[in-house]
């Protein structure tokens, strides 16, 4: 099965002639110039390379429709017509058949849809690489859209994620990096993901819970969930009147506020990240809109809450932390982070360390975010990862691809947006309630719940300390006494090795004597005098020893 699909996924990429993007003087190995050297002989199809490149992922499926949607908002990286062509993946995949989104809606909701809706339109209003979207009118004549789950889509994705693993376990396996990397744990992370858009149900939960934490925040609306309408393949919701967040034509037309709406972005997302902890990661144009009906004052618009984002409060901690570090150019307590945190091993140079990353990270300060790319900046920061063997978090990978996904929009709203000078005031303003006076007092008044639900416990928990402490004292006295018993017996033992080696000295003498001949005082006195020094001798290395 794996195998066919990576046949297929080949023979879609000959058939398009992909080769037509890679650039002349792109070095590359002389292997590879071999494979592709026949494919010049096929003839190329008669669209430009970049329609080539769209058709080509639309048709290996949800997967790489996924991985085309982030690329279209890195116009930093592709030419402007590339990035134009990969953003029709955004909502204009291509609808499956009509009379089948019917037939799903009426097995799944157990209706026909002429009773569930007054009308249902056929033609879907946008149609994406998991789901397509058909609008309808409820019977008490709410405008609502209707999401409805491509039929046979989990097949695809489970092919397409076994290639995915076989890949990951070879890099992993023959690359000396791949350890390093964890490409099988970041595949089984976004297998999670791409398998939880599969329930719409989950996305509705999801969605009630982020409209809930900004329901009259006047920044983020997203739009109500009818719960009575909402099945694991059926999802119906609000219809909401906006436009897309990659419309800037429309947008300067009506004098919108373009650097508060960038502005407002930033604080979305560092709110949901570090306040609430649960964040939209799938903010590509094609699921955010903006309503200008106040052009001074711009909102966002948030739909397909398929993807959601949380972090433990360890990982926040350390983001925060990072992050202010960065801001303030603190790259000693960026270098010092990483080495706490167990990002890079124990015994890495610190000051080597942070040299490097000032090296990567202080071009990047007090430019606009239109001379600062993210994707190169990225790549630095990887070979320096390399050169100090730090790891990949797998459990960060879905907050970098938001990440990746914030700038491509900041850029395309307002180009001149100055990341630093809107985010780190807000990171010192929650640092400051986290660690600070208004944090202590809020961790105090969380947990005083808890203690008094304890109060009556205290007695007897009291009474048992006390007796743990006296058993504690009992068995330190006991342990006394035995080691001091211990190091009697070892002095008395030693003392005892020392006579018998003295003994022994005094009788190796006294058998020298017993041996003197009787030839001549003179040599019997030499000897004598001899063996005493050397009975000395004996006595004094046994002390010493």
């Amino acid at each position: 099965m794996r195998i066919k699909r990576i046949i297929r996924i080949a023979s879609s990429a000959v058939r398009h002639r992909l080769d037509r993007l890679i650039p002349a003087a792109l070095p590359l190995p002389w292997w590879l110039r071999v494979l592709l050297a026949p494919l010049k002989l096929i003839p190329a199809p008669n669209e430009p390379a970049e329609v080539s490149i769209r058709l080509f992922i639309e048709e290996l499926g949800p997967v790489f429709v996924k991985f085309g949607q982030i690329l279209s908002t890195r116009r930093d990286i592709f030419p402007p017509v590339l990035a134009d062509e990969l953003q029709k993946l955004q909502d204009q995949v291509p609808p499956f058949d009509n009379q089948l989104a019917r037939e799903i809606v009426e097995t799944s909701l157990e209706a026909p849809v002429g009773e569930l809706f007054l009308s249902f339109d056929e033609t879907p209003l946008a149609s994406a690489s998991v789901a397509q979207v058909h609008g309808a009118t409820l019977p008490d004549g709410s405008d609502v859209v209707v999401k409805i789950i491509r039929p046979g889509i989990r097949a695809v994705i489970q092919k397409d994620l076994e290639v995915m693993y076989l890949l990951a376990r070879l890099i992993e396996s023959n690359w000396e990096e791949g350890r390093r990397l964890h490409p099988v744990d970041i595949v089984a992370d976004y297998e999670r993901t791409i398998l939880d858009e599969l329930n719409l149900q989950l996305e509705a939960a999801n969605a009630t819970q982020l409209r809930k934490n900004w329901l009259n925040s006047g920044k983020l609306y997203v739009p109500e969930v009818y719960w009575d309408y909402t099945r694991p393949d059926v999802m119906v919701m609000e219809r909401i009147y906006g436009i897309s967040s990659a419309n800037l034509a429309e947008m300067h037309a009506s004098h919108v506020n373009m650097k508060k709406l960038a502005h407002l972005g930033v604080e979305i997302f560092f709110t949901q990240v570090f306040e609430q902890n649960f964040f939209h990661a799938d903010m590509h144009p094609g699921n955010v809109f903006v309503d200008i009906s106040d052009p001074e004052n711009p909102s966002y618009i948030g739909l397909d809450c398929a993807i959601i984002g949380s972090l433990t409060e360890s990982d926040k901690d350390y983001l925060a932390r990072n992050l202010l570090a960065f801001f303030n150019r603190d790259y000693y307590e960026v270098a010092r982070l990483h080495v706490e945190s167990e990002w890079v091993p124990s015994d890495t140079d610190i000051k080597e360390f942070e040299s490097v990353i000032r090296s990567v990270c202080e071009p990047i300060f007090q430019k606009p975010i239109s001379e600062i790319s993210f994707g190169r900046v990225l790549i630095s920061l990887f070979q320096t990862a390399r050169r100090f063997n730090m790891e990949v978090q797998p459990q960060l990978v879905l907050l970098q691809k938001t990440l990746l996904n914030i700038e491509g929009m900041g850029r395309q709203l307002y180009p001149e947006l100055d990341l630093w000078e809107t985010a780190a005031p807000y990171m010192e303003r929650w640092m400051e309630n986290r660690m600070g006076l208004t944090g202590l007092l809020r961790n105090l008044r969380d947990h005083v719940p808890g203690l008094i639900g304890h109060l009556p416990e205290l007695p007897g928990l009291a009474a048992a300390t006390i007796n743990e402490l006296k058993l504690l004292g009992q068995n330190n006295r006991r342990q006394t006494r035995l080691l001091a018993s211990l190091q009697t017996t070892l002095e008395d033992s030693q003392q005892q090795k020392r006579s018998m080696r003295i003994g022994g000295s005094a009788l190796l003498g006294a058998f020298i004597l017993a041996l003197l001949p009787a030839a001549g005082m003179a040599a019997g006195t030499e000897l004598m005098v001899g063996s005493s020094l050397l009975g000395s001798f004996g006595i004094y290395w046994m002390f010493i020893k």
